[in-house]
């Protein structure tokens, strides 16, 4: 009788240790601990590297750094100090007769303080630190400006300095020759000659614009800032 009961209670131990619940996942993140980065977000960065239309190349990574905290709502969404990474998706030399240098960038990681990384869709905004330049486009595609009153002065330079030659060589006849042979000189400088390069040195101000909603976890999120006259 008591090796039955001993049996029993065996067998019922058993049973309760294997209709026992699974060791439970992580908690998902709830709607408390969600924050969204609004679409249309504005972050100012600072470039951590050069590029340039010269020395650049279509698919090179592109390394930033957050330079003042993103704040909705009392609430830090982007600290200073964030990382962000993108790639050139497009970049163009200036022609030497026509044609802008031209370099399209896109934002795509977020890497925060601690390691947390956020994907993103981020465009070029503005570039305020890169000189001769504009961005055209809602994609972000920075473009040189135009050097075409650049050459004009090359050629006009070049004619004025070969009428100069010829009148002191050959009198007032010599002067048109010289200003022939001078601006044809100008014009073939000119025309061998490329636009401005583009050119962001390291440490350029630039301002990237979230393209779309991108949710986040608070509890990844350092909220220790001011909020008075963040960025927003």
């Amino acid at each position: 009788m008591r090796i039955g009961v001993v049996f029993l209670c065996v067998a019922a131990a058993a049973m309760a240790q294997s209709n026992a619940a699974p060791t439970a996942a992580k908690a998902p993140a709830t709607d408390s601990q969600k924050l969204v980065i609004p679409s249309g977000t504005k972050v100012p960065l600072a470039l951590k590297h050069a590029i340039s239309t010269k020395a650049s190349r279509e698919g090179d990574a592109v390394y930033a750094e957050t330079t003042f905290p993103v704040v909705a709502n009392g609430r830090v969404l982007i600290p200073s100090g964030t990382y962000v990474q993108g790639r050139i998706s497009h970049i163009q030399r200036a022609g030497r007769i026509k044609g802008k240098a031209e370099v399209l960038m896109h934002f795509t990681t977020l890497i925060y303080p601690d390691g947390y990384t956020v994907m993103l869709p981020g465009s070029l905004e503005n570039a305020p630190g890169i000189d001769k330049t504009h961005v055209k486009d809602q994609e972000g595609t920075v473009s040189g400006d135009s050097q075409t009153g650049e050459k004009v002065g090359t050629i006009a330079g070049s004619a004025g300095t070969g009428a100069i030659i010829g009148g002191l060589s050959r009198g007032g006849t010599g002067a048109l020759v010289g200003a022939g042979v001078g601006g044809a000189v100008g014009t073939a400088v000119a025309m061998l000659t490329r636009g401005n390069d583009v050119k962001f040195d390291a440490g350029a101000t630039l301002e990237m614009l979230i393209q779309r909603d991108v949710p986040i976890d608070s509890t990844r999120v350092p909220n220790a800032t001011r909020t008075a006259g963040v960025a927003q």
